[in-house]
């Protein structure tokens, strides 16, 4: 029988990739980019296990855990958040979240944190994740912080410490592969 994973994450191009790791791992993936995507899925799907991100638009990553797991109370949840602090992770725990993992996190972050505290059968694999390469961090963290700023440049190059222009530069340059 193959583990279910959902995850929730409105950054498409991390929610995608985490997913197709999964995949890799012949997990049967689940993925969504808010809370209303998150809880029909969880409603239909009943995932044994879920990834979610802290801060989302909308409803947060806090409420779907706590609707979540009233709707599906064996769903396992790992929180994964770029902007972690000690109140949110205990407030996490405390609604029922099994762990919470800053991000960048991979593959085996998450199913460690997974595997420390639960009844899961998680699959041992001998296949070696391939963590992104610093080039790609960085573009997608960039990415995420012009998002945080809704599309706007100068706050985006501000937050970052960068010159306006040199942020443009490195924003025209095609995703890293890896």
């Amino acid at each position: 029988m193959t583990t279910s994973i959902l995850i929730v994450d409105d950054e498409d191009l991390f929610r995608e990739r985490l997913g197709r790791a999964f995949e890799k791992r012949e997990y049967r993936v689940f993925l969504a980019a808010n809370y209303q995507e998150a809880l029909a899925l969880i409603q239909q799907e009943k995932p044994e296990m879920a990834v979610v991100d802290m801060k989302m638009p909308g409803k947060s990553g806090l409420e779907l855990i706590k609707d979540g797991l009233a709707i599906h109370p064996g769903l396992r949840i790992v929180v994964l958040t770029g902007y972690g602090s000690i109140a949110t992770a205990t407030e996490a725990v405390r609604l029922g979240a099994i762990s919470y993992l800053p991000k960048p996190a991979d593959v085996d972050d998450i199913l460690n944190a997974f595997a420390q505290n639960t009844e899961l059968d998680i699959p041992e694999t001998a296949d070696e994740f391939l963590a992104p390469s610093l080039a790609r961090m960085e573009w997608e963290h960039i990415n995420r912080v012009l998002h945080d700023c809704k599309g706007n440049i100068s706050s985006a190059a501000k937050r970052l410490g960068l010159h306006r222009r040199t942020l443009q530069r490195k924003l025209n340059k095609f995703p890293p592969d890896n």
